[in-house]
């Protein structure tokens, strides 16, 4: 037993577990704590078209709800932005808003507009807070000074009571949700797990070309190696997603236009991946496994498919920047189920490629080449799987 303690291979396969236990752990710990905590960092729009009742209660809501709350915006301007994920919620109060609850035998409906094309996380609050919102107003209606405006209204005192009294059933939330995925848990998380599977495939790869580079480079020299290694890159990261999307898409009635968008995205991903992973591996060799590692569990959180960005703690969401899967998970999310800002997710994603294929210019520039004996050597097999 103590032959195999002292084996270095040995200590070094205890020492990858423990150091993963600890990534893996204080990634989990770290990202996952900002639920619920930083819920109050997503944005609610309150659309308010009654300057009566309604003045009033968006006054009160607004000390009260756990969200950062802006009025200023039209019905229109907070739809978009709720599309384009800026704002979370949208809350409508109509303009015949008071007249109705004046009225006997009307109903009011609140409007709440929830853009379902967002992590599941959200959508789950969006739906608890439009239930308290309508609760509250329910609760702010029974209220002596509701009672009192509408006294100041000239409404009798009489009337005005039995109008409190009957206010419960008056008003009635009305959910409108956009963008809304398939029913299931697998449609609502494929924009993750469709990113992730090229990403996790790309990374592989990159550790395993780096070591053919490496003998090439030596045979055919140092640029022509990695110019045809780049084509390499190209025409594989065309080919390789179709296995992923047509396993998806086979479940699914998406289209055609579709599926080629998709194909699109997900091969510019994939070419995106390949060059953002190499950097590790070409800077440290298969040593950089090390460090891709983490950067792959990190993507789970600072992707975007677990916590939208404004949630997400400081590390993560600067990570979300440079982070390939950030991009992709939005883009897939616009593409199955709806939404904006197409164009900067496609324009993020091809500077987070470009930036890593300058970086790695610069390594394989400054990087010497081995001789041609060490080049005929076989490329060694990956120690981090």
């Amino acid at each position: 037993m103590k032959a195999y303690f002292k084996n270095k291979a040995v200590l070094g396969g205890i020492f990858m577990m423990i150091f993963y236990q600890i990534i893996m752990i204080g990634i989990f710990m770290s990202g996952y704590s900002a639920l619920p905590k930083n819920v109050d960092r997503l944005t609610m729009a309150i659309v308010n078209e009654d300057q009566q009742s309604g003045a009033q209660f968006v006054e009160q809501l607004q000390k009260q709800l756990p969200l950062h709350v802006v009025t200023d915006e039209s019905l229109e301007q907070a739809q978009k932005d709720l599309d384009n994920r800026d704002i979370q919620f949208i809350m409508h109060i109509p303009q015949d808003f008071t007249q109705k609850l004046a009225a006997q035998g009307e109903q009011v409906k609140l409007d709440f507009f929830i853009n379902e094309s967002n992590p599941a996380s959200v959508n789950s609050t969006m739906q608890s807070i439009a239930t308290q919102v309508s609760s509250k107003i329910s609760t702010q209606i029974q209220t002596q000074s509701f009672e009192a405006m509408l006294q100041g209204m000239k409404v009798p005192a009489d009337q005005s009571k039995q109008m409190v009294e009957g206010v419960m059933s008056k008003v009635t939330p009305n959910i409108v949700s956009t963008n809304t995925p398939p029913a299931g848990m697998h449609n609502q998380m494929a924009p993750m797990f469709l990113t992730m599977a090229s990403y996790v495939g790309a990374m592989i790869y990159s550790m395993i070309s780096s070591g053919a580079l490496n003998q090439l480079k030596a045979k055919v020299g140092k640029w022509r190696a990695f110019l045809s290694l780049q084509g390499v890159h190209v025409v594989l990261s065309v080919i390789a997603p179709l296995v992923g999307l047509a396993i998806y898409f086979g479940f699914h009635n998406y289209g055609v236009e579709t599926f080629l968008k998709m194909w699109m995205v997900h091969s510019l991903e994939m070419l995106v991946a390949i060059e953002f992973t190499s950097i590790c591996v070409l800077l440290l060799g298969q040593a950089g496994m090390m460090l891709n590692l983490p950067l792959l569990l990190s993507q789970t959180i600072a992707g975007g498919a677990v916590l939208p960005p404004e949630m997400m703690p400081g590390f993560f969401k600067a990570f979300s920047y440079i982070s390939p899967m950030f991009y992709t998970i939005h883009l897939d999310y616009n593409l199955l189920f709806g939404g904006g800002k197409t164009a900067e997710y496609v324009l993020g994603l091809a500077l987070v490629g470009a930036g890593a294929l300058v970086i790695n210019l610069f390594i394989h520039q400054f990087k010497p080449v081995k001789s041609a004996k060490a080049g005929k050597e076989p490329a060694a097999e990956p120690q981090f799987m």
